[in-house]
């Protein structure tokens, strides 16, 4: 809400291995324009419309004729022309209406209507311009992987230079806003209903809720600007109090890749722990028995195996995988038969094991990527992090 003006918005994050949206029904789907334009009907077409999103449009695709589709009905409207959909944009305008109407179940009583003789309507048509002039796609915004590093740059900074305060103080201001929206939700409490609908929510001789009944069921939650002009302000004059900690990394091949792969401190602190007792343990028997090295060789190749089928059965494109991972490599470790393998090694030294083939790049808790580069940004950041 900004004064009497309303915008509806809906947020899609997308990991990188979504790519981009390629169909106009992806963006009903996928991008949530169906239920967008649901809502928007629901509220008399009074508001403007959002999808803000990490994923981009696929190029020469019909998503990115809608954008400039879009575009040029917004510029229609603010000009106050009458929306008129011209060449080259009446196929994708068609096919964006014909996608919508297989949505129809989620729209007014019109749109169900056409979807059972597949015929939309010239009032239903102008209804879709309508809709297009007042969205907005929003798309191609930062990921969640690096909204920590991106925000005090992209996001506090401006809002420092439009006061006229110190941009060097962005870190500490994005931090203390995000703490202030933290403790405001969690003193609030969770919400009694639990998300379920209120019982008797309009009971009998009551009238319409206006803003001051809105605002009491918000109340607790509500962060308003005033305080959050306060926490800028506080955080420039004190910078120091407010940054925070940095972050303890394991600055090898081994912590970097498990990192990536979104594993836990305490787990690669353990896995650093545990190559190197595999390492130790194979120097010392190789100084007194040359000939160790042959079991040595063995068990590398086992637990190569070992890796290479676990990471077959967990790896997947639409998320990160490193913890489970270490989960089947410790699962499948446990589980083997014991033989001669394990009277050299026992179980968590086999896990060291695959720990030390990890740090020499022949198991991954991702898809593999540029360790060396990874590594000096992360020494790069923690050095200014200190």
């Amino acid at each position: 809400m900004c004064d009497d003006q309303a915008e509806l918005i809906s947020c899609k994050h997308k990991d990188p291995s979504f790519g981009a949206y390629p169909t106009l029904n992806s963006l009903l789907t996928d991008g949530g324009l169906a239920h967008l334009f649901g809502r928007w009907c629901a509220m008399e077409q009074k508001a403007t419309c959002r999808l803000v999103t990490t994923a981009g449009l696929h190029s020469s695709k019909p998503p990115q004729a809608l954008e400039a589709l879009a575009e040029r009905l917004r510029e229609q409207r603010l000009a106050g022309q009458v929306l008129t959909v011209e060449h080259p944009f009446n196929k994708v305008a068609g096919d964006f209406a014909k996608e919508l109407l297989g949505h129809a179940e989620k729209f007014p009583v019109e749109w169900r209507e056409c979807a059972a003789t597949g015929v939309l309507t010239a009032e239903l048509h102008a209804q879709v311009a309508t809709f297009l002039s007042v969205l907005v796609l929003d798309h191609g915004r930062p990921a969640r992987s690096v909204l920590s590093d991106a925000a005090p740059t992209r996001y506090a900074r401006p809002v420092l230079v439009s006061m006229g305060l110190d941009t060097q103080c962005a870190e500490a201001a994005w931090e203390l806003v995000l703490a202030l929206f933290r403790t405001r939700m969690r003193a609030a409490g969770p919400r009694p209903e639990g998300g379920l609908p209120e019982v008797i929510p309009f009971p009998l001789g009551a009238s319409t809720p206006g803003a001051a009944e809105m605002e009491r069921k918000l109340r607790g939650r509500i962060v308003a600007l005033a305080d959050i002009k306060i926490a800028i302000e506080t955080a420039v004059a004190a910078p120091g109090g407010y940054r925070p900690l940095p972050r303890w990394e394991l600055l090898n091949r081994l912590g970097v890749k498990m990192a990536v792969g979104g594993c836990a401190d305490n787990s690669i602190a353990r896995a650093d722990v545990l190559r190197r007792d595999y390492e130790e343990l194979w120097r010392i028997r190789i100084a007194v028995d040359p000939a160790a090295r042959a079991d040595q060789d063995q068990i590398r190749r086992k637990l190569l195996r070992i890796a290479d089928e676990a990471t077959q059965a967990v790896a997947r494109a639409d998320a990160m995988w490193g913890v489970d991972l270490w989960r089947e490599l410790q699962s499948r470790i446990d589980s083997a038969l014991p033989d001669r393998w394990s009277e050299l090694v026992d179980a968590d030294l086999r896990l060291g094991g695959v720990c030390e083939q990890a740090n020499h790049c022949h198991v991954w808790f991702s898809p593999s990527f540029d360790v060396k580069a990874e590594i000096e940004r992360r020494r790069m950041k923690q050095g200014s992090a200190t």
